[in-house]
């Protein structure tokens, strides 16, 4: 499967402001922001350089990381972070039921309307391309050691 990348302003919740500081550091879409960010040192030399806390990176970089998950992709990935996962691992691992459990409460607390909120099957589907992600994932390190 495939990674979905976003441009960096389709990210949910950041402001202008720092959406241009990060366009002047090389960061214009979600795949140079989780390429720039892979360890805590470079979330850390991030941070300094935007001279912004580093709980902000690590927000973005959760969303970033989630909206890798194609169904998710940058139109749900604040409703999932916000619903308590933050990444795509977790995701992987999180059981269906109570993750639409909290979808669903965040959504409806969120827009007052049930009928808006994620499915039973959509959360399914994020949860099988999470899965299929963190296995993509694991095969690619493999190959690199094996070389």
């Amino acid at each position: 499967m495939q990674p979905y990348y976003c441009a960096i302003e389709e990210l949910p919740g950041l402001k202008s402001t720092d959406i241009k500081l990060l366009k002047i550091n090389g960061i214009i879409g979600t795949k140079e922001l989780i390429e720039q960010t892979s360890t805590i040192q470079k979330r850390q030399l991030l941070a300094n350089r935007l001279q912004l806390k580093i709980e902000y990176v690590n927000k973005w970089l959760a969303l970033a990381d989630l909206s890798r998950i194609p169904s998710v992709n940058h139109r749900y990935c604040g409703l999932v972070l916000h619903s308590g996962i933050a990444s795509v691992s977790q995701l992987a691992e999180t059981p269906i039921g109570r993750l639409h459990q909290q979808v669903l409460r965040l959504s409806v607390a969120t827009t007052r309307r049930k009928d808006l909120s994620p499915s039973v099957e959509i959360v399914r589907q994020w949860i099988k391309e999470a899965k299929l992600l963190v296995e993509s994932s694991k095969i690619k390190i493999g190959k690199k050691k094996a070389r």
